[in-house]
């Protein structure tokens, strides 16, 4: 049985801003069965939960930021109001060019997922391309607090160092930019990966820098071979998600649909 499919609203971020309940409407028109929000355009947890009841979706996920003490209770209440479990967010790009940098960023992670634990949360961590940089390394493992920094004596890319450094936490693998522009394996990585990956971040493209996304299956990834990678298990949603489009945003949200679904790689409602 295929996946359920959501939409991270990231993608429809400047439709958003000036209609954000009719961005809704429309991903619940296509068949998206799930929304992950990146922000809620001014409005309540509570406000756009009733909107999502109305429009028959659920909130898989949500992109928050790191989880602090400062933070949490506020994190908590939100996904309580929303519906979701999981709280996704990423890194400060700068620390992935040394060990120590990703050590920092993995300790981080770690305590974030630590803070949610206790309250039914869970923290994934969201990649980009930066974070695809491979290190070579003879040290032995290191321990820091709750934290165990393994530093590999083979190649590992920095995504994989940071997973091993803060085992509380989920991997959102976002397969595009893990493919770091043809120079990764995705589906390998997916399926070395895929207990730790409770989400995927479907997006499509000309593999290269610099230029714009396409809608999900008209671009140069293998996204059958990617979602067959995944762990069926432990997988539960497959969240298309388009940075930037040389055609219209709206219409390669439902062009992603309708490819993932009419090749039975996720299940929607239409």
């Amino acid at each position: 049985m295929p996946k359920p499919i959501g939409l991270q609203l990231y993608t429809l971020r400047e439709q958003a801003k000036a209609d954000f309940l009719g961005v809704l409407r429309k991903v619940a028109e296509t068949g998206y069965v799930a929304v992950e929000f990146a922000g809620l355009h001014g409005q309540t947890p509570q406000q756009v939960r009733a909107w999502l009841d109305d429009l028959g979706l659920v909130a898989c996920s949500a992109h928050m930021g790191l989880t602090t003490k400062d933070n949490l209770q506020q994190q908590v209440d939100a996904a309580a109001a929303l519906g979701f479990q999981t709280i996704v967010g990423g890194w400060k790009r700068e620390d992935w060019d040394s060990l120590d940098g990703i050590r920092r960023a993995a300790e981080a992670w770690q305590h974030a997922a630590e803070l949610l634990k206790p309250h039914g949360l869970s923290a994934a961590y969201h990649n980009h391309w930066w974070e695809m940089k491979q290190f070579y390394s003879e040290t032995q493992p290191t321990k820091r607090g709750a934290v165990v920094m393994l530093e590999p004596k083979n190649p590992k890319y920095g995504l994989e160092i940071f997973a091993e450094a803060a085992p509380a936490v989920g991997l959102q693998i976002d397969v595009y930019w893990a493919c770091n522009f043809g120079k990764v394996d995705a589906p390998a990585l997916v399926k070395k990966w895929a207990k730790r990956a409770p989400l995927l971040h479907l997006k499509d493209g000309p593999l290269v820098e610099g230029q714009p996304h396409t809608a999900v299956g008209a671009g140069k990834m293998d996204i059958p071979a990617v979602v067959a990678a995944a762990d069926k298990k432990v997988l539960k949603w497959l969240i298309v998600e388009l940075d930037s489009c040389a055609t219209d945003m709206t219409q390669a949200a439902v062009d992603s649909y309708t490819y993932l679904t009419g090749k039975k790689l996720a299940q929607g409602k239409r």
